[in-house]
């Protein structure tokens, strides 16, 4: 399988690592640390250094309760990212559900767009499709980031998000975006209880029938911490360990936060011949 994007048609021969670099005052994790363009800027060379095969860049933080910046704060704080990150050799993606950003973005030469809202603004959709080759990754979320984590209810979370991302999947193709450019994410996190994120690692491979490559983020995210039982900051074993259990459940890109720890637990599964992996 492979990903077709702007420039770049990614070789899914094996799970690819996308490094997280947030240019967000309030991100769940290191809201703020990147917020200058030049840490932001450094941080991607940073993440590639480690083995980053993408570099993912935002503008919005899209954490529980998080609010929304206008596009023009959005763009202000990626535009000099891009700029910088696609000089770099490597696949970018911006991490955005403005139309205005996206456009931005595209015309700098941006491999991906990666939108949690999964084109689904007014105009989204038709912009994506009117760049012949962008890549893009369509997310189910479940509402809004202020309020998607106020009392979230599935029948079956799975077979719920599968409809969804099949029927975005068909939109995107209806509107002309070749299948070939779409990868899918399950948004685990995203108007998802406990369980839910569960039951979407544990069935994750029944998301394998849309015919699309799984791009899956579980760094640093809450439900570890519920998991474990470990407060604060202490998610890296744990991020590890899920980031494994969705590549032996077919997952081909991960969006993490710690790179260089990622890409060496996926050589020693590697060597090992764990599921999912080649040898």
């Amino acid at each position: 399988m492979h990903w077709q994007t702007t420039r770049f048609r990614i070789a899914l021969d094996r799970p690819r690592v996308m490094g997280i670099v947030n240019v967000t005052p309030d991100s769940f994790s290191d809201g703020g640390r990147f917020l200058d363009a030049g840490a932001a800027c450094a941080h991607c060379e940073r993440l590639l250094g480690e083995g980053a095969d993408l570099l993912d860049i935002g503008g919005e933080s899209t954490r529980p309760g998080a609010g929304r910046p206008s596009a023009a704060e959005e763009l202000a704080r990626v535009r000099p990212v891009l700029a910088h990150a696609v000089g770099l050799g490597v696949p970018v993606s911006v991490d955005t559900s403005e139309p205005q950003v996206m456009r931005a973005a595209l015309d700098l030469g941006v491999d991906i767009v990666n939108d949690v809202r999964a084109l689904t603004r007014p105009g989204a959709l038709e912009l994506v499709a009117s760049y012949p080759h962008a890549g893009v990754c369509l997310m189910h979320m479940r509402g809004e980031p202020a309020t998607m984590q106020h009392e979230p209810r599935y029948g079956d979370v799975v077979e719920e998000v599968a409809e969804f991302l099949a029927g975005r999947l068909q939109a995107a193709q209806g509107a002309g975006i070749a299948a070939e450019r779409v990868a899918l994410d399950p948004g685990i996190g995203f108007g998802k209880r406990p369980q839910d994120n569960r039951a979407l690692l544990a069935r994750q491979q029944e998301l394998l029938r849309l015919g699309r490559p799984l791009l899956v983020g579980w760094s640093r995210k809450s439900e570890l911490a519920r998991i474990t039982g470990r407060a604060g900051d202490d998610r890296l074993a744990a991020s590890l360990a899920a980031a494994l259990a969705a590549v032996a459940r077919g997952a081909l890109v991960l969006r993490v936060h710690d790179v260089a720890a990622t890409v060496d637990a996926l050589a020693v599964w590697r060597v090992a011949g764990g599921p999912g992996l080649p040898a």
